[in-house]
């Protein structure tokens, strides 16, 4: 039972976020909503920093637990929330004035149990305005739904009780590696509606290099291999995805394994690179006149970014794949 008058907890895992926490924070503690209304619950997974003296000193609900990883910290937050609505974002992240508020709205209706809310950043630089250009196109794909599959906590809201009877985030994952997604797979195959806020704003320091932006796509493409064991429909469709990803995949496999037979069948090889690339650029059509609509500078350089976040999730996702057998060991795909 929630506590009187006490409808929402906001839950954030926060590791050695000392130097992050207090904007997140300081934006929760200013929303349009009474005060009365919600909690901040900040859970510490074990941080090494000062991170515990940062949240004392802003006043949130602290809890603490040896390092697990943020589902285990989310898990707790939740179990030890007061609220009757429990709402996620990251200690990285700065919820705009509205953003509780408007979180809630949808719960307004009995047959919603999740909502999710969307990216903004005030970055200037080109990795990173190509990051939230890729953000939006999502979006745009997810508006199109009437109800989502794909739900990730940098801004996510579930009605407690349903979180509660649906065993929470999956500690099989050991740090922020798709477990919010893979979670909220699981509500959808069971039946639960879950929908896109899209006025729900919260503000995030993307990765701004290219080195970044490779680490973080191939972290991406290796644990989406143990979220589609458990979830196999999710390879063909969901919400968030665009199907012209998978085929920009299949493409740049296909470049990498025909450059070994380039010196023994140039004519094959050429051919076969030509056609690949034509067929890239043509599934990227959409989203590059997306770019030079709304930032031409980064659509400049989309074409070349594609490519190669192409080739480092699908670096990641064989890597992930001959990685099976030790997640088959440990159990996590029995779930």
């Amino acid at each position: 039972m929630a506590e009187s008058g006490l409808i929402a907890s906001v839950v954030i895992p926060a590791y050695n976020a000392a130097s992050a926490v207090s904007a997140c924070l300081k934006a929760l503690a200013d929303q349009s909503i009474s005060r009365e209304r919600y909690e901040i619950v900040v859970v510490d997974d074990g941080s090494q920093d000062a991170t515990r003296q940062k949240v004392a000193r802003l006043g949130a609900r602290l809890l603490s637990q040896p390092h697990k990883g943020p589902a285990a910290a989310r898990n707790l937050g939740a179990r030890e929330s007061r609220g009757e609505i429990v709402l996620f974002t990251d200690a990285d992240c700065v919820p705009a004035s509205d953003w509780i508020e408007t979180m809630l709205a949808p719960f307004a209706d009995d047959q919603i149990a999740g909502a999710k809310g969307v990216y903004r950043t005030h970055q200037k630089e080109l990795v990173a305005r190509f990051v939230q250009l890729e953000y939006e196109d999502k979006y745009d794909l997810m508006r199109k739904e009437r109800y989502i599959d794909f739900v990730d906590t940098y801004a996510a809201a579930y009605r407690k009780e349903v979180f509660n009877n649906n065993e929470g985030f999956d500690p099989a994952f050991p740090r922020a590696s798709g477990e919010d997604v893979e979670y909220s797979y699981r509500l959808a195959e069971r039946g639960y509606k879950m929908v896109l806020v899209p006025q729900a704003i919260v503000y995030h320091h993307h990765v701004d290099s290219l080195l970044d932006y490779l680490k973080r796509k191939f972290h991406v493409g290796y644990w989406r291999v143990l979220m589609y064991r458990k979830h196999p429909g999710k390879i063909w469709k969901d919400s968030h995805t665009p199907q012209s990803l998978k085929l920009q995949l299949i493409l740049a496999a296909l470049c990498v394994a025909l450059l070994p037979i380039l010196p023994f069948l140039p004519w094959l090889a050429v051919w076969g690179l030509g056609a690949s690339l034509i067929l890239f650029l043509v599934s990227s059509l959409p989203f590059l006149v997306k770019c030079f609509k709304k930032d031409p500078q980064v659509g400049l350089v989309a074409l070349p970014l594609l490519l190669v976040r192409a080739l480092a999730l699908g670096i990641g996702f064989l890597a992930g794949v001959m990685s099976q057998p030790y997640f088959a060991l440990r159990g996590h795909l029995k779930r």
